[in-house]
């Protein structure tokens, strides 16, 4: 896609988000080469900058796109798919008997195609940027080629990495190790400013300490992020204190990971010291509500993990490209559970969301900033036909998010300064056709499942 363009998105009612929140109404967004260089008011940048290309954005509601602090493209073809034992009775058997039979049956094409179909989900949703975490132990090798072509083909943002895991026997430890090395290499010599690579570890109670300090001198040459489940389960802490006598964050840091930057997702079932280690080794913590009530695994502490100044994220653990729809769960998750309507008050949902995931973003994408829109940003937004019977502001869009905005509003989608979706319709992407044969690679992986 063409990123050496000058253009003007005008005539939208814009709330940059961001830590320096306003309203521009009736305003616009003047771009270089995907970069916002200025917002001001539509006339006073078509005055400004004459000579520049000019887009109409027709009155809509301007939001920056939404981040996504954590998802799993692979498990797309999961949707509708029966289960062939009886179901399972806790997190270890959701493991067992769903995740980790469907992705050793996940072929190199159907790496790709389920990329694909959750990347036309964001682009529909809103969602502009991915942290994605990738699993196929049948075809590991190339397998994050196949999902960077779909994101590249996409025009959506993305950091990918490999799952790093025991369960499938040492060749396939290595196999994994070496596709995340082999990633990090590719991303750093062939730089562009879509896709981005991580260290991927599935969990602890799935790796030795051999893997993960082979993981760790592995990705010490590219000061990688990684990108691993803690505490999802309680049974994930229980197996590190009697294996290592002491909780994942722990040992983690006694095996000297937390001497890179570390994407530690739920965290439902810290121990009392890991909220400490989480402030000490800058830990970046994903929250994922839905998921984590669909497993029922618990619920996590995430306001006293923002309160003590904990960089703590959203993310969909795959169950949706819909950042909107996991927005609205958040605050009434912790609310139900704590019976006090005054929990997960709208600051700290703001800031989960419109601060933290740009922060961890931010970690991944340095050059330009992501979540929020202003000059030195990336020119990256949704446009949103949204009539609201009470006005909108800067002050009051959170509420309008929560109780009036949804995906379905979303009219347009740009990434870069390039407009990926008008209209509804897809301007790159042949949805009809991949959906297609989405469908029979579905049907096919089901039979193998």
């Amino acid at each position: 896609m063409d990123e050496k363009r000058r253009i003007i998105f005008g005539n939208g009612n814009i709330i940059t988000l961001g830590e320096n929140n306003r309203y521009v109404e009736k305003g616009a967004i003047y771009a270089e080469d995907g970069i916002i260089k200025d917002i001001d008011a539509d006339r006073e940048l078509r005055n400004r900058y004459p000579d520049a290309e000019y887009e109409d954005l027709r009155g809509m509601l301007i939001l920056p796109g939404n981040v996504m602090a954590h998802t799993h493209l692979y498990s797309a073809f999961a949707r509708g798919m029966g289960l062939k034992d009886e179901a399972p009775s806790n997190f270890v058997e959701i493991l067992e008997r769903l995740w980790w039979r469907l992705d050793k049956v996940l072929t190199a094409e159907d790496n790709y195609f389920s990329g694909m179909a959750g990347l036309i989900q964001c682009i529909k949703y809103g969602t502009t940027t991915i942290i994605d975490h990738h699993a196929s132990p049948g075809s590991i090798e190339d397998s994050l080629d196949w999902l960077s072509k779909a994101v590249l083909e996409s025009g959506i943002r993305a950091s990918l990495c490999y799952e790093v895991t025991d369960r499938g026997g040492m060749e396939e430890r290595d196999k994994g190790i070496e596709e995340n090395v082999r990633f990090l290499k590719k991303c750093r010599d062939y730089h562009n400013s879509y896709l981005r690579g991580a260290f991927g570890i599935h969990a602890s109670f799935t790796v030795s300490d051999e893997t993960l300090i082979k993981c760790l001198e592995a990705a010490k040459e590219f000061n990688a992020i990684f990108h691993l489940h803690v505490e999802e389960d309680l049974a994930d802490r229980l197996d590190s204190e009697k294996k290592y006598g002491m909780p994942v964050l722990a040992r983690l840091k006694k095996l000297g990971l937390t001497q890179l930057p570390i994407l530690a997702i739920h965290c439902v079932h810290l121990a009392e010291e890991e909220f400490k280690i989480l402030q000490e080794e800058d830990i970046l913590v994903v929250h994922n509500p839905q998921s984590n009530m669909n497993n029922a695994v618990g619920v996590a502490q995430v306001e006293r993990i923002l309160n003590q100044g904990t960089v703590l994220g959203l993310g969909t653990d795959g169950m949706t490209a819909d950042l909107f729809q996991e927005i609205k769960v958040l605050p009434l998750l912790h609310k139900i559970h704590s019976r006090d309507p005054r929990t997960y008050s709208f600051d700290n949902l703001y800031k989960t969301i419109y601060i933290n995931n740009s922060r961890i973003a931010g970690r991944f994408w340095t050059e330009a900033g992501l979540g929020y829109l202003e000059p030195g940003a990336y020119c990256d937004f949704i446009g949103l036909n949204y009539s609201s019977p009470t006005p909108v502001s800067a002050n009051n869009i959170l509420g309008h998010i929560i109780f009036g905005i949804n995906s379905s509003m979303v009219d347009t989608t740009v990434v870069n300064a390039q407009t990926l979706m008008k209209k509804r319709n897809l301007l790159h992407i042949d949805e009809e056709k991949i959906m297609f044969r989405c469908r029979k690679l579905a049907e096919e992986m089901w039979k193998r499942f």
